[in-house]
């Protein structure tokens, strides 16, 4: 017979499971990259922010910052070694299995606070600032559960995660503008010309293509500067990190392949994409010439 304890920390994973497969489509296939012994944690990561998420979403703006208070010190009293919240007492194990630092949960809860008070970015650097705290930890976190705690990694993990923050912004705007969100930063669109009128016509015209393509760039150097972290670290960890890398490139390359308008045709990748990318992640480096990869059919 197992102990209380130990049942109720089944209990608080198997709820975070539940609340990350819930709500996350992808969390299956990227929890099952993971080898086992760390998909709890994974899955404990994913639940905190996914609560904080939701409460972001929330209509209610002084009910959502008085939710967020509460989870972070839900939080902190996690750190402390109490807990109330299934939640909580999971990740409170992994923190301990893994030296989880409670920053990057902090950070992360920052940026939901952001997104309940700020709408829109000024400049590119109000959009790096907050990407600090809304991607970065994530990558930061991957890294420490299979035992990183280098500065050096965490500052390539920090340009991948950033890049693919952006780029999920670029592959969003029409999604987040219905949500009154813009992360086009308004700098930028005023020095090429498009107006908010603009945006919300969806018009896709040279000042736009032009636009999108200066944003582009400037996301493809990030990935550029953290390309070689999938290289550095463990093989455990090194296709999962390549797949990461070729996915959100990938993304970028759709956005220019159907000429910027993503008003229209929101670029994804399909699971035919994902297989292909994940044979080329376990084959070679990034950067490194292979061979096409199989010719995938799909049943009728």
């Amino acid at each position: 017979m197992k102990s209380a304890s130990e049942n109720a920390l089944r209990a608080a994973y198997a709820e975070c499971q539940r609340l990350a497969s819930r709500h996350y489509e992808n969390f299956p296939t990227a929890s099952y990259l993971v080898p086992r012994d760390k998909r709890d944690a994974l899955a404990a990561t994913y639940a905190f922010a996914r609560y904080a998420d939701d409460v972001a979403d929330e209509p209610d703006v002084e009910n959502r910052l008085e939710k967020l208070a509460d989870w972070r010190a839900k939080l902190a009293a996690c750190y402390e070694g109490k807990f109330d919240h299934p939640v909580f007492l999971a990740l409170r194990d992994s923190a301990d299995r893994f030296r989880l630092s409670r920053e990057n949960f902090e950070n992360l809860l920052r940026a939901f606070e952001s997104d309940v008070v700020v709408n829109r970015h000024s400049n590119f650097n109000s959009l790096l600032n907050y990407c600090t705290c809304s991607a970065n930890p994530v990558g930061r976190l991957v890294l420490e559960l299979f035992g990183y705690h280098d500065p050096h990694l965490f500052e390539l993990s920090d340009n991948i995660c950033t890049a693919l923050q952006l780029t999920n912004f670029w592959q969003d705007v029409a999604i987040d503008f219905s949500r009154d969100r813009i992360y086009l930063p308004l700098e930028d669109m005023a020095r090429f010309g498009y107006t908010l009128d603009d945006l919300r016509a969806g018009r896709c015209d040279q000042r736009w293509r032009e636009l999108l393509a200066f944003e582009i760039a400037r996301t493809r150097e990030l990935f550029e500067r953290g390309r070689s972290l999938p290289e550095e670290v463990q093989p455990k960890l090194r296709a999962q990190l390549r797949l990461t890398w070729l996915g959100g490139t990938s993304i970028l390359s759709k956005v220019e392949a159907v000429s910027y308008d993503i008003f229209h045709r929101r670029p994804s990748l399909s699971k035919w994409d994902f297989l292909r990318l994940y044979l080329r992640a376990r084959r070679a480096p990034l950067g490194a010439t292979v061979a096409p990869a199989p010719t995938v059919s799909i049943p009728s």
